[in-house]
């Protein structure tokens, strides 16, 4: 099965060749732990799921990192102010570690009830990987990369010449105060720290000594040295979303690739945006979700992976709660089908099974993935036995769990209540219809409202 995957160093659609034939090396970057995760920021992981699902699924032996960044991402990509992590720190009145130790946990916790398989996946600490990025930075001072400020070591972005090749970015058309920003020290406007010095006037919680003084690992030096360690110096795939294009993976290509004078990474794979209402997800706009939301509003985070799924992942999204309740309905849909045909012994040979994996190598086509799966199951000509095998198929790619959901039995004095309640919103009376409502939810149900009529979800 030839797989074919977005590369946006090339910017076209290639055949993936693996390093070493039935092995695949993939890096994704992964969070900075200094504050909940909101829900757009579990694309990028449902993404690189659903690739590792895919090449399992090939027979691939798959080695996959997922980094933990906690200490050095400071608030600005110009390498100026304060470090995310010990910022929060100080709001919290908690540890720099302690901090790092409860975000990791929750966004571990967010993964397992998206269903995104962490079994064998690494999660390197930043912290945890100081010797490895100095030793980078000496190799680089040592070929003569580097050049030191007042306030660190920085990688001359001048001595690469293919510096900003992914994404094709315009070096020469960077204006002043875009992205970079301005430091009067810096020999280019793209130029970035691999080292930062601690302030003079201050001890931070998070420093280490070094060839070039007391001080803490850039953002992007981080993630190469962790890469690299686990990884090799070349490997096969790295992911992230689109914000990275321009400044993150270009200092990660730039400094990795004159460290070692190799190819850094084949394919580089990048998730568009999600914004919520048609706007960027902000706290200020009281649009920021997080998972907890999900579980105040009885949301099976299972459904907003249905919800993701529904697009390519280099696709642009629109988060809202009627389209996520619309994923949840189709969603359940699925999952009473799997129910419907638990008993039935699987059976393959439809052809639909090829469509799927045809669409799934298709750069993640998962959407058309879902399409088919919904053509095939309410078709006439495909048996339940076939419908089983597709199923089931269908869900170890994307990965919904259909099969291991609980079977909700409803009882009878809650469906007897829905009725009324449905003769109460015909007669427009909201009144009686609310108080229903009420009465439903101390039986452990409650119930949802859509076009066809009413969904009963157990609480």
């Amino acid at each position: 099965m030839e797989i074919r995957l977005h590369n946006t160093l090339s910017g076209k659609k290639e055949t993936f060749k693996p390093l070493q034939p039935g092995k695949v090396g993939m890096y994704h970057c992964g969070p900075t732990v200094y504050m909940y995760p909101h829900i757009g920021n579990f694309r990028a992981y449902v993404f690189a799921d659903t690739l590792k699902r895919l090449f399992v699924e090939l027979g691939f032996d798959v080695m996959q990192v997922i980094n933990i960044t906690d200490v050095g991402h400071l608030v600005s990509d110009s390498d100026d102010g304060e470090d995310k992590m010990e910022k929060s720190a100080k709001a919290l009145h908690k540890s720099a570690q302690e901090l790092a130790n409860f975000y990791t946990s929750v966004f571990m916790d967010n993964l397992r009830e998206l269903n995104v398989h962490t079994s064998g996946t690494i999660f390197p600490r930043a912290t945890a990987h100081i010797p490895e990025q100095i030793k980078i930075i000496e190799e680089l001072e040592r070929k003569g990369y580097t050049y030191k400020t007042s306030d660190g070591i920085y990688f001359d972005t001048a001595r690469f010449p293919d510096y900003g090749k992914l994404g094709n970015i315009n070096i020469g058309g960077l204006r002043e105060g875009e992205r970079i920003g301005v430091n009067d020290e810096k020999r280019n406007l793209t130029d970035f720290a691999l080292w930062k010095f601690s302030p003079t006037n201050e001890k931070r919680e998070q420093e280490w000594p070094s060839p070039w003084g007391v001080g803490f690992p850039g953002w992007h030096i981080e993630c190469s040295a962790m890469a690299m360690k686990y990884l090799g110096e070349t490997f096969d795939i790295h992911t992230g979303g689109i914000d990275h294009i321009p400044v993150h993976h270009n200092n990660e290509i730039a400094q990795s690739e004159c460290a070692t004078n190799h190819q850094f990474v084949h394919i580089w794979m990048h998730n568009e945006f999600m914004s919520v209402d048609g706007k960027k997800m902000s706290k200020s706009l009281g649009n920021f979700y997080t998972m907890a939301d999900f579980h105040a509003k009885h949301v099976n985070p299972l459904a907003y992976r249905y919800f993701l799924l529904n697009a390519r992942y280099s696709t642009p999204m629109n988060f809202t709660w009627e389209s996520l309740g619309a994923a949840t309905n189709a969603y359940e849909k699925l999952v009473a089908h799997a129910q419907k045909l638990d008993e039935v012994e699987p059976e393959g040979h439809s052809g639909v099974e090829s469509e799927v994996i045809s669409a799934m190598a298709d750069d993640l086509d998962t959407p058309g993935v879902i399409a088919t799966l919904w053509n095939a199951l309410k078709s006439d000509d495909v048996t339940d036995a076939q419908k089983k095998s597709i199923l089931l198929l269908a869900d170890r790619l994307l990965g919904l769990k259909l099969f291991a959901q609980k079977k909700i039995i409803i009882p009878e004095a809650v469906l007897i209540l829905v009725e009324k309640r449905k003769l109460a919103r015909a007669e427009k009376n909201y009144t009686e219809s609310d108080r229903l409502r009420k009465e439903i939810e101390t039986h452990g149900f409650t119930v949802k409202d859509n076009k066809e009529g009413q969904d009963i979800i157990q609480l």
